[in-house]
């Protein structure tokens, strides 16, 4: 039998989540040994539409060019995985999404305009082809990319853990900013995934592990408010990192309009 064969593409992106691969160490050449690696330039393999089992895919869709390569590597593959906020949910990019006279601020950054090109809005990679699989995170962690490789290697579902931030802040034993400094901490709504990072260090949650599961985003948002937040500062919360995942970008959207 032929070994299973994996490709990783990247879109519009910074790269990070594609070195949760690299970062793997031994383990990489460890999978390299059970697989063939066929597209990942970052590594060195490059053949990005080479039929695969498996494609990762980090980044989001932000040009008309980025449309058609991902419906090519959707086509060639198997199961298709998104990596990382940006291909789960648009990311930074896609803080530009609705923002009025997008063409005069491309102007004002760049001293060649004309030779910009990109769509009105970033999007997930969801919002263009199937996904078989979201892997949050920003980035996501060496340990979430090798454990869902090895279960779909093995034909089983790979785990996708829902519960919020505040969970393994109590694990480990972090002092909960929220009561503590009362700050606008994302926790209680924010899928954990990331070992409660931030407010391990002190600082809130801002969302970058997308939706827990069952959030009460509304309430949050109340609170926040209630806390002292303007509702422009609360739908930023809401529509930062993760502005297109629901039901961050409802909430987000529904304070964004009532400050305007």
């Amino acid at each position: 039998m032929s070994r299973p064969r994996i490709a990783v593409h990247k879109f519009a992106s910074c790269d990070g989540c594609q070195l949760a691969f690299l970062n793997a160490g031994e383990s990489l050449v460890t999978l390299a040994q059970r697989v063939d690696i066929l597209h990942f330039a970052e590594a060195g393999w490059i053949d990005q539409f080479a039929e695969v089992d498996i494609a990762f895919v980090e980044g989001s869709i932000s040009t008309e060019h980025d449309i058609e390569r991902i419906r090519a590597v959707r086509a060639s593959a198997r199961y298709l995985v998104t990596l990382g906020v940006c291909a789960t949910a648009g990311g930074l990019q896609a803080l530009r999404n609705g923002v009025k006279e997008s063409a005069s601020w491309v102007a004002d950054i760049y001293a060649s305009p004309q030779y910009i090109e990109c769509l009105p809005e970033s999007r997930p990679i969801s919002a263009h082809v199937k996904v078989d699989l979201e892997i949050w995170g920003c980035p996501v962690t060496t340990e979430q990319v090798l454990g869902a490789t090895a279960s779909l290697l093995n034909g089983v579902t790979p785990a996708n853990p829902g519960e919020p931030v505040c969970v393994e802040c109590k694990r480990r034993g972090y002092t909960c900013v929220a009561v503590t400094q009362n700050a606008p901490c994302m926790g209680p709504v924010t899928r954990t995934g990331c070992g409660a990072l931030c407010p391990g260090v002190g600082r809130a949650c801002y969302g970058c592990f997308g939706p827990a599961e069952l959030p009460n985003a509304a309430a949050m948002a109340e609170h926040f408010e209630q806390s002292g937040l303007s509702r422009r500062d609360v739908a930023r919360r809401f529509l930062f990192i993760t502005s297109t995942a629901q039901p961050f970008a409802d909430i987000g959207q529904r304070y964004k309009e009532q400050d305007d």
